[in-house]
C-alpha cells in the first residue's frame, strides 16, 4: 500500500500538472505534454519499470555518472511517471467540463488566469474529476505487483516468495487475490464517499 500511496500521490501532483500545461497556449509546452502522455500511456508499464530500473543507471554511466536506484524509488517513479500520464487527461477533461462562463466571471472580477485557474475552475474541476482518478488509483493499486518483476517485496512478491517455500500455489495465490480485491472494494467506497462529500447534491440523486 506504501508504493501506491507515495506513487498516487506524486502521480497525482505531476498529473495535475501536465493536464494544465495540456491547456496551455504555449504551443511547445503543449507538445512536450503530449509527447509525455502519448509515450506513457502508449507504452507498457512493464517496459516502462525495466526502463527505469535497468536503462537510467545505464544511461548515467555512459555520461560517467554512477547512478543506483534501489527497487522501492524505481517502482514509485515508474508507477508515478505512468499514472501522471492518464490523471493529466483526467485533468484536462475535468477543467474543459467547466463552462467558459466562470472563466469570463472571473475574468470581470478582475482575477488574473493564475487566480482563475486556482480558485474558481479548479476547485469546481476537482468535484467532477473524483470518479475517474478513484478509478486510477485503483489500477495503479493493482499495478503495484508489477514491481516484483524487478524483486521488490510487494504484496505479490512476498506471496511468489511463500509459493517457493511450501508449492502451496493455489492457496497462496487465492489469498493475495483476496487481499488486493479488499484494498480495492475498501479503495472504491473510500473514493464513493469522497464524491458524495464533496457534492452534497448527490445524496439525493
Amino acid at each position: 500500500m506504501q508504493l501506491a500511496f507515495i506513487s498516487g500521490l506524486f502521480g497525482l501532483i505531476s498529473g495535475s500538472l501536465m493536464g494544465i500545461i495540456r491547456l496551455s497556449t504555449i504551443k511547445p509546452l503543449r507538445f512536450l505534454a503530449r509527447a509525455y502522455i502519448d509515450f506513457f500511456r502508449g507504452t507498457p508499464l512493464l517496459v516502462q519499470i525495466f526502463m527505469i530500473y535497468f536503462g537510467l543507471p545505464a544511461i548515467f554511466q555512459e555520461i560517467g555518472f554512477n547512478l543506483t536506484l534501489n527497487r522501492f524509488i524505481a517502482g514509485v517513479v515508474a508507477l508515478s511517471l505512468n499514472s501522471a500520464a492518464y490523471i493529466a487527461e483526467i485533468v484536462r477533461g475535468g477543467i474543459e467540463s467547466i463552462e467558459n462562463g466562470q472563466t469570463e466571471a472571473a475574468k470581470s472580477l478582475g482575477l488574473n488566469p493564475l487566480q482563475t485557474m486556482t480558485y474558481v475552475i479548479f476547485p469546481q474541476a476537482f468535484r467532477r474529476m473524483i470518479p475517474p482518478l478513484g478509478n486510477e488509483f485503483i489500477s495503479l493499486l493493482k499495478d503495484t505487483s508489477l514491481v516484483a518483476v524487478i524483486g521488490f517485496e510487494e504484496l505479490f512478491r512476498k506471496g511468489q516468495l511463500i509459493v517457493s517455500d511450501n508449492y502451496r500455489a493455489l492457496e497462496i495465490y487465492a489469498a493475495v487475490a483476496v487481499i488486493y480485491l479488499c484494498l480495492t472494494l475498501i479503495s472504491s467506497q473510500f473514493f464513493s464517499q469522497l464524491e458524495i462529500w464533496m457534492n452534497p447534491s448527490s445524496k439525493n440523486v
